[in-house]
């Protein structure tokens, strides 16, 4: 969500006459993106504002802003702080980000902008440069989680569920994919609550039942030249049967969910207020499995959560086991302020933290080695996004989620393409395949000092 976000940033300046610098030393703006789900993004905030310190001083034209969670969590407090920043604005107020950029390079007081836009929702869509069209590209579907976990800050810095509407989603959906994009990912924070009067009513009576297959099936009928579809985050709550057949009936759909567990322990869900039990996920996850021969499935968890024991924790090992995860991302928990969760002890040391968590991603870890290996000598389709962190190498991912790295010609053009690749080797995070003979010389050629893209843009870019 916030490379998305950067991105719009920049669309948004570019639009307003700023231009990309080729260093800090030359800017006139630097925009500081942030998240505040874990502390340690606060921590790596300040480290870099620091940094800017001494070129402040040296330029004290230069606009200092600090965009996202952060800025919406801290807001004034953190002008007061740190007296060299200029500008802070919120996630709902990137459309004011050139305004106020120029307010402040004409002289006005340091600001905090950080208002949601409640009553009036407004999604800001993509307009990519010509040329800069990636071949796997982001759209929003909403804002802001009612989920209220005890954990988690979003609800704070994100503010309440407000939907994109759907003409919208599919209208930018279009563009992307008439601009050459092959693959889209709908973002959200609890992307599968999703909902909109225009479409057709959610399939039962269900609390938990959305409107987000409906969504679904209205992009795979309305946009045929999309090749893969993806989403991110589900919540567990509405992954209902609906959303297992839309699974099953839409092909367009990677055979790949994202879906947090948190925890294996039905205590400690009901203490992070997750709002279903271990058996509930594990149901839900095998019914998405079997809704789609070789659906591959990944998670997020957090130990040392206030109270987690022993029992807890090993808990949450067998639940990794059991569901069969083929990736996941762990987390130390982190106190958040404003959260329910502070309200509970603190109470696991952090050496005991760690240790769990290395014995957590050593189990991932292990899961994920398995899979790869067993995809060593299968033929596998690759949808190439770009140059690959090795030199030479391109780089793309199957639709199951599987990185693989591929040699290619430097005469040939691979980037975009949809190719069937032999898997040669496994790494511990990736794979490398191999094209054949035929399929190198049926791709295009290189047009001379064409530079292949990057996968995708990561971070905003200094503006001037």
């Amino acid at each position: 969500m916030n490379a998305h976000d950067s991105d719009r940033m920049e669309e948004a300046l570019r639009a307003d006459g700023w231009a990309r610098a080729e260093s800090a030393d030359d800017a006139d703006l630097i925009v500081l993106n942030t998240c505040s789900v874990r502390e340690k993004a606060e921590q790596k905030l300040r480290s870099e504002v620091g940094k800017l310190a001494p070129l402040k001083l040296r330029n004290p034209g230069l606009v200092l802003a600090v965009a996202g969670c952060v800025a919406q969590q801290e807001g004034e407090k953190l002008l007061a702080r740190v007296s060299y920043l200029d500008l802070l604005i919120g996630p709902d107020n990137i459309a004011d980000l050139p305004r106020l950029a120029r307010e402040q390079r004409d002289g006005a007081p340091p600001r905090a902008h950080t208002v949601f836009d409640l009553d009036a929702p407004q999604f800001l869509a993509a307009a990519p440069a010509a040329g800069d069209i990636p071949v796997s590209a982001w759209v929003t579907t909403m804002k802001g989680c009612d989920e209220r976990c005890s954990f988690c800050i979003v609800p704070y810095t994100r503010g309440p569920e407000r939907y994109r509407p759907a003409s919208e989603i599919i209208a930018e959906i279009e563009r992307w994919v008439a601009g050459g994009s092959r693959e889209v990912t709908l973002l959200g924070q609890t992307v599968d609550s999703y909902r909109d009067a225009s479409l057709p009513p959610p399939a039962s009576d269900d609390p938990d039942e959305s409107q987000f297959p409906s969504l679904l099936r209205a992009i795979a009928s309305r946009i045929p030249g999309l090749t893969r579809l993806r989403y991110t985050s589900p919540h567990p709550r509405h992954a209902t049967a609906e959303l297992a057949r839309a699974h099953a009936e839409l092909d367009v759909l990677a055979k790949h969910v994202h879906m947090p567990v948190q925890s294996g322990s039905d205590r400690i869900l009901k203490r992070m207020i997750r709002r279903y039990t271990r058996v509930e996920y594990t149901e839900r996850m095998q019914r998405l499995k079997a809704s789609r021969p070789g659906l591959t499935l990944s998670t997020d968890v957090i130990v040392g959560f206030p109270g987690e024991t022993d029992a807890d924790f090993e808990a949450t090992l067998d639940l990794v086991k059991d569901v069969g995860f083929t990736g996941l991302y762990g987390f130390k928990y982190s106190p958040r302020p404003f959260t329910p969760a502070l309200k509970l002890a603190n109470d696991v040391p952090e050496s005991v933290k760690s240790e769990r968590l290395a014995r957590l991603f050593a189990l991932a870890e292990s899961q994920t080695r398995a899979h790869l290996d067993s995809l060593v000598g299968t033929s596998q389709r690759v949808l190439v996004e770009g140059a690959s962190k090795v030199n030479g190498k391109v780089t793309g991912r199957t639709e199951r989620n599987e990185i693989v790295h591929l040699d290619i010609p430097a005469e040939r053009e691979l980037v975009g393409a949809l190719v069937d690749v032999e898997i040669a080797q496994a790494f511990k995070h990736s794979l490398h395949g191999v094209l054949d003979a035929a399929t190198i010389a049926a791709l295009p050629l290189r047009l001379p000092g064409a530079a292949r893209p990057e996968r995708r843009r990561r971070v905003l870019p200094i503006l001037s």
